[in-house]
């Protein structure tokens, strides 16, 4: 491999030291119209191999913006999905580093051709292996599709950018009143970048996120060896509902977890945890967001928001197709009520209840909070097939606020009324004995102790198996 490219540069900083393995180091384009030589495309612009992170076998393709701008022709692409075609033979993931202008106009139809080689290598591969992109330069037009078909995104902060149509390309736009191509933006606003970072950190994060993950869809959750009290009492945990970044990472083994679109729907936390050594996704509602310190930095509604499902969708169908568990803490009042929210909210909340219901893996929600609604059915209620429900003491599980409905029922019979009915309501209808006493609540916890009981719902639930109705796919 050339030391000297930067794509080279990049893979040597990525995987562990002299691991890496070049394949198809020789190949150059053989397209020689409008000037063409074949010795002005060495490896064709793209440089790629194998190599080990933390012990682990991963493929990499980094794009070489050096050589024709590493733009995409035939023979760039054929080593992309000759790697592809390695990885899943071996069951191995993929990593991709972006830096490319996009189309390569030389080659035309045939490159075209090549991108669409790309894409179908990606679909088969998509819940068989995990795929990871990092964009370090340029992602545009047809390239943008190369992260949105991967399960993992990452982002240089400063200098990447990702779209489909340039920001001056866009109707009344231009890139200083909205740089939509920016990592901000792409993280913020359309959430398919997961981490953003500067270059050095893009793979620190990278190797960390290897770390949890199983190479393929055959080999289940990742475990290696808990160095962890598995009985840990937090009492600090009680103070955690609003913030469940913060409630996650105590939880976790060595408090180590790793959130993923943390810019994105703030209102939903997901990401990955090791309990007892054992990978473990993670779901939670988040209704503030603390900084550093522990002060609270923003408020957030305890709702479910349409950007909010949407995330926690995909994370949810990502663990099942990899066999990782799935943990929910749950402390939502209802749907978010804008004309905005309202166009989309009923389709999001349905994804996201067919992807905790469609999930086989096992599951294991904690109700930390309100469970009000419909909108509590929706986060992997007992219901839609949790198979283990917990609830904090002081949990509140029901239809609505007792006051709210106590309006309802004894419409105009003045506040006295309403405020003794309210009482009696919260007593009989959301409390969490109530809701154990009818068996959609398993287990009534301690705060302080949540992590021991969770590492037994997981531990007693390693062998499960689920069969579902013969079917092709559902269509939700």
């Amino acid at each position: 491999m050339s030391t000297t490219s930067k794509a080279s540069q990049r893979i040597a900083a990525l995987l562990d030291d002299n691991s890496f393995v070049e394949i198809g180091g020789l190949v150059m384009a053989r397209a020689t119209d409008f000037n063409m030589k074949p010795d002005e495309t060495p490896s064709d612009g793209c440089v790629t191999g194998y190599g080990v992170i933390n012990g682990n076998l991963v493929y990499v393709y980094s794009q070489d913006a050096s050589v024709m701008n590493g733009s995409v022709g035939e023979m760039h692409a054929k080593k992309i999905t000759n790697l592809y075609d390695l990885a899943m033979k071996t069951g191995a993931p993929v990593i991709g580093l972006i830096d490319s202008a996009g189309l390569r106009l030389q080659e035309a139809t045939d490159a075209l051709n090549a991108f669409g080689a790309i894409y179908m290598k990606q679909t088969l591969a998509s819940g068989v292996i995990p795929q990871i992109t990092a964009i370090l330069g340029s992602c545009g037009g047809g390239l943008a599709l190369f992260p949105t078909l991967t399960d993992f995104t990452f982002m240089e902060k400063k200098n990447a950018k990702l779209f489909v149509n340039a920001p001056n390309a866009l109707d009344g736009n231009n890139i200083a009143k909205c740089d939509s191509s920016s990592a901000e933006f792409q993280s913020q606003e359309s959430g398919i970048v997961d981490v953003v970072e500067d270059e050095a950190a893009v793979f620190t994060k990278i190797r960390e996120l290897i770390d949890f993950l199983p190479s393929n869809n055959a080999e289940g959750s990742d475990m290696v060896e808990c160095t962890d009290d598995l009985n840990r009492v937090n009492p600090e945990l009680a103070n955690c509902v609003g913030d469940t970044s913060i409630a996650l990472s105590v939880l976790a083994d060595n408090n180590d977890f790793y959130e993923v679109k943390a810019d994105y729907a703030k209102d939903m936390v997901v990401g990955f945890l090791k309990l007892d050594g054992v990978t473990i996704g993670a779901v939670a509602n988040r209704s503030e967001v603390c900084d550093e310190e522990g002060k609270t930095a923003e408020k957030l509604d305890a709702v479910l928001t349409v950007k909010g499902c949407e995330k926690a969708a995909d994370f949810v169908s990502f663990c099942d197709a990899f066999d990782i568990p799935v943990l929910t803490l749950t402390n939502v009042k209802g749907y978010e009520a804008t004309v905005c929210s309202e166009k989309n909210i009923a389709k999001a909340a349905a994804k996201l209840t067919y992807a905790f219901a469609n999930a086989t893996v096992p599951k294991v929600n904690v109700v930390i909070g309100k469970a009000l609604g419909t909108a509590a059915i929706v986060m992997n209620s007992k219901a839609i097939g949790a198979d283990i429900t917990m609830a904090w003491p002081d949990a509140e599980i029901g239809t609505m606020d007792g006051k709210l409905a106590a309006k309802i029922m004894y419409e105009g019979q003045g506040s006295d009324v309403i405020n003794e009915k309210a009482a009696e309501y919260d007593a009989q209808k959301l409390s969490v004995g109530s809701a154990a006493r009818r068996g959609y609540v398993d287990q009534i916890v301690e705060a302080a102790d949540t992590r021991k009981y969770v590492i037994g719902a997981f531990e007693m639930l390693f062998t499960k198996s689920e069969d579902r109705p013969a079917k092709k796919h559902g269509t939700v």
